[in-house]
């Protein structure tokens, strides 16, 4: 009798645990759906179609697709209830790679929208936080997703200039000192002024004492408001929030330099703090935005790499591309040019110049695209593609 007792305790036990692994399962299930949903070749067409995506295409070796996981699964966290016309999903490429191919995957991680009912994707080029891409989904859906007060990323700099947004500006600019141009996108004097300003950011990018910036008046009206902007360009020089002192000086870059150095009671060799060896790069390759491009481009031949900073096959030509730059840095009829397609400023200008994966290069002759480069990524290779559009008394 005890061995036949022990034995139905035994088969009890079993039960017992299939029980509970048959529940947990459930509740994985259960909780799955309100997280990433996994699509694959044989379902991903159909249900698309049903409501918005927003997709994921990766490979499980990734380490961008690794550090992204846990971004999206909070994504899909405030996402994916039932009453909500959108849907976060992933595709792993490795096991279903035709379908990648036909969406134009060639990068991981590769995040695209869905409009519902639609197969063409529009691809996310953003910064891979949860507040971008919501922020870029509520442009997508026209709502809100969330409850959740989310922060918004902090201004990023180029060559030392900050763009500054309504959201961005007052907790940028409430500690520390400020010098802010206020501009028009039509206004002549504006357009005038790009450049300088651009150098003028550039020269004090590593000072830690002043940051250089510039506020869209067309698009961020209220802040131009707050600080009674009366024309353009406005340039205002500002401490801890607090507007101090209105520039109406000559727009040169000497002139503006100097200013800065006044207001910061500073000696001119206290303010350009010197870099080191380095850095000595910094304009052997330039560096441009959308606002920028078409200028810095007008003139003589221009390769340009448009690029993403986490792109792994980006960050294995940034070393090879600064050395094309120092190759062309004392002909004044080429310049070797980077944009970054995941600035806010970029954005449009790399839709526009259908730059589909990263890194893409481009040549343009007086602001005219006219190749692109497709050949081999080292030096030698890349030196003679420019060498070859260049005119015989062009001196290399």
């Amino acid at each position: 009798m005890m061995t036949v007792h022990s034995s139905n305790s035994i088969m009890w036990k079993k039960h017992i645990l299939l029980f509970i692994f048959m529940l947990s399962q459930v509740k994985s299930e259960q909780e799955e759906t309100l997280h990433t949903v996994q699509y694959t070749n044989d379902n991903f067409s159909t249900e698309i179609k049903k409501k918005n995506h927003f997709i994921m295409f990766y490979a499980p070796w990734c380490g961008h697709c690794q550090r992204l996981e846990p971004t999206w699964e909070q994504l899909a966290d405030l996402s994916n209830e039932e009453d909500n016309n959108i849907k976060i999903a992933k595709v792993d490429c490795t096991t279903d790679s035709s379908l990648c191919s036909e969406h134009d995957v060639t990068g991981y991680p590769t995040l695209k929208f869905f409009k519902a009912g639609e197969t063409k994707g529009i691809k996310f080029r953003g910064t891979r936080d949860l507040p971008s891409l919501l922020s870029f989904l509520n442009d997508q859906l026209g709502t809100t997703l969330g409850n959740v007060d989310v922060a918004p990323s902090p201004p990023e700099a180029v060559n030392g200039l900050i763009e500054l947004t309504e959201d961005t500006f007052d907790k940028h600019i409430s500690t520390g000192y400020h010098f802010i141009k206020f501009y028009a996108p039509w206004c002549g004097y504006c357009k005038k002024l790009v450049p300088t300003w651009e150098e003028l950011a550039n020269s004090l990018r590593n000072n830690n004492h002043v940051s250089i910036s510039k506020v869209d008046c067309t698009q961020h009206r209220g802040i131009c408001g707050q600080f009674d902007i009366k024309g353009y360009p406005t340039l205002l020089w500002i401490e801890d929030g607090k507007k101090v002192d209105k520039y109406s000086g000559q727009r040169t870059h000497e002139e503006l330099k100097a200013y800065v150095s006044r207001m910061l009671g500073k000696s001119d060799d206290q303010v350009n703090v010197k870099t080191d060896s380095s850095d000595s790069t910094t304009h052997a390759v330039l560096s441009l935005t959308g606002d920028s491009f078409k200028h810095g481009i007008e003139k003589g031949i221009s390769f340009v790499k448009f690029f993403a900073p986490w792109c792994g096959h980006c960050k294995r030509l940034a070393p090879i591309w600064e050395d094309l730059g120092k190759k062309f840095f004392t002909n004044e009829n080429v310049n070797i040019v980077k944009v970054d397609c995941t600035l806010d400023v970029s954005k449009e200008l790399c839709n526009e110049q259908e730059v589909d994966g990263f890194p893409t290069l481009y040549l343009y002759r007086d602001g005219q695209k006219v190749s692109e480069y497709n050949g081999a990524r080292n030096l030698d290779d890349l030196y003679e593609f420019v060498a070859n559009y260049l005119q015989p008394h062009d001196e290399l």
